[in-house]
């Protein structure tokens, strides 16, 4: 299991390979259609992602000291973006997603090609991550 760093790095070391912001959000897009599906039933109101332009739902569960990840959008630039996420963080301490730096996700290139709505959602996404990080840590 990589750290986050290494995670981010190549991440954004796979993203470094298209030139085109339109060919980065393909590769994101693609990201989503590939993530382990969230059961429908987890698509529940308490754990749809408020403010967000598009429905996100996220769910989260601990196993030993490590947290893990799985989402679902009806949009797919917003599932590839949760899946971002979901790649960097999944199956980290609830430690190490606290302290974990998104600046990552302005060096993907792909915020300042997004509407303001769905720029947003990228940190309505990171915050609830957090969130449930936080909460399993208590």
């Amino acid at each position: 299991m990589n750290t986050f760093a290494e995670r981010t790095e190549e991440l954004l070391e796979e993203l470094g390979f298209f030139q085109d912001w339109t060919d980065r959000y393909e590769y994101v897009i693609g990201l989503g259609k590939k993530m382990e599906i969230l059961p429908e039933e987890k698509c529940t109101e308490d754990n749809l992602i408020k403010g967000c332009q598009s429905h996100v739902w996220l769910d989260s569960y601990q196993d030993g000291d490590k947290i893990y990840y799985l989402a679902d959008s009806d949009s797919l630039i917003t599932k590839g973006m949760i899946a971002m996420f979901i790649r960097v963080l999944s199956g980290l301490t609830a430690d190490e997603i606290l302290t974990a730096d998104f600046d990552f996700i302005d060096k993907t290139g792909l915020k300042e090609h997004l509407a303001p709505s769905r720029a947003n959602a990228l940190s309505l996404m990171a915050t609830q991550m957090k969130q449930r990080a936080l909460n399993s840590s208590s």
